[in-house]
């Protein structure tokens, strides 16, 4: 058994910027205060973070592909988004 890499946040935001090119250190400290991040481990004042926490946590973000923006459901109204110049 290979024992846990643990990552502090600053490192844990770089590996989500490297890996899955979004997330950073500002994003997770919010997210620990708000909810909704990655989970995490507390030693002292340390937020420390598992890789394997962080990739499950970025697959749950990432949606399906597309070949089209049309295939994007329209907002909650039913219609489609108004343009900039309407």
């Amino acid at each position: 058994m290979h024992p846990t890499q643990y990552l502090r946040r600053k490192q844990a935001g770089e590996y989500l910027k490297t890996r899955y090119g979004f997330g950073s250190e500002k994003s997770l400290a919010k997210l620990a205060t708000v909810g909704g991040g990655p989970a995490f481990h507390k030693a002292g004042v340390a937020c420390l973070y598992e890789p394997a926490a962080l990739d499950d946590w970025a697959r749950s973000k990432i949606g399906p592909a597309h070949r089209s923006t049309s295939e994007f459901p329209y907002p909650k109204t039913g219609r489609p988004a108004r343009s900039a110049a309407e």
